[in-house]
């Protein structure tokens, strides 16, 4: 890549690159030129060169940003339009959004693991119903699943039927959903290396390459500039301001 000095060409070739200019882009423009220069070609990078069509790589933003651990609204606007853009139907978003709703449940997992190897007691026997369930919509968190139910049955029924029955019909292939579980998880703003352990075998399992795969973790590294966008609006708005300190 060439070294992008004008102001113009650099602002011209970050919106090609991202398909957005706002406010914190703006400052960072004239306060450090260089940053936005190459943040466009790394943010863009993964998008461009991986497998998956634009539509699935919005919606993987869509769950990024709309997430519970990041909740960028600014963001989830952009590629909620952009996702629409690339043909995304309303199943696929609230699709995705079922799915960011069902990312908190690999915590209550973990933590119940941890509470029933700190206060083992009689176990309560879930059914073989309820384990058939569990082996066939959660295969990858069976282990922790069967746990849980042995505490409580009712939570775990309930739980599997808001996973089978929660998203909308006619939304993402069973392969599109791992995709997007991955990214969730994978993401510096979860970072549950377990789960996203479990979903990479599973998605290899299911056929899901590995170039596939890849990309939806690397989608989620720079959100991070979310952090940088926020120095740099708090930056110019002092700085405009005249504040010292």
């Amino acid at each position: 890549m060439q070294p992008l000095t004008g102001l113009d060409e650099i602002k011209a070739r970050f919106i090609a690159a991202r398909g957005y200019w706002r406010p914190w882009t703006d400052a960072m423009l004239h306060a450090n030129p260089g940053f936005l220069a190459h943040y466009a070609e790394y943010a863009g990078h993964p998008a461009k060169t991986g497998p998956l069509p634009p539509r699935m790589v919005e919606l993987i933003y869509v769950a990024l940003d709309a997430s519970a651990t990041h909740l960028f609204e600014p963001g989830l606007t952009t590629h909620l339009r952009m996702a629409r853009e690339a043909g995304a139907t309303d199943a696929d978003v609230f699709d995705v959004l079922h799915l960011v709703t069902m990312q908190g449940l690999s915590a209550v997992l973990h933590a119940a693991d941890l509470l029933h190897e700190a206060a083992p007691q009689p176990a309560l026997n879930p059914g073989d119903a309820l384990r058939a369930r569990i082996a066939a919509l959660w295969p990858e968190q069976a282990g922790s699943l069967l746990r849980l139910a042995e505490m409580d049955p009712g939570y775990v029924a309930v739980l599997l039927d808001f996973l089978d029955q929660g998203a909308p019909a006619g939304g993402l292939t069973r392969a599109e959903r791992l995709l997007v579980r991955v990214a969730l998880h994978a993401c510096f703003t979860q970072g549950d290396m377990d789960t996203t352990r479990a979903l990479i075998h599973e998605g290899l399992a299911q056929g899901v390459t590995r170039q596939a795969l890849l990309q939806a973790i690397q989608l989620g590294a720079h959100l991070a500039v979310h952090g940088a966008a926020l120095g740099a609006t708090v930056h110019a708005r002092l700085k405009d301001s005249g504040a010292s300190g």
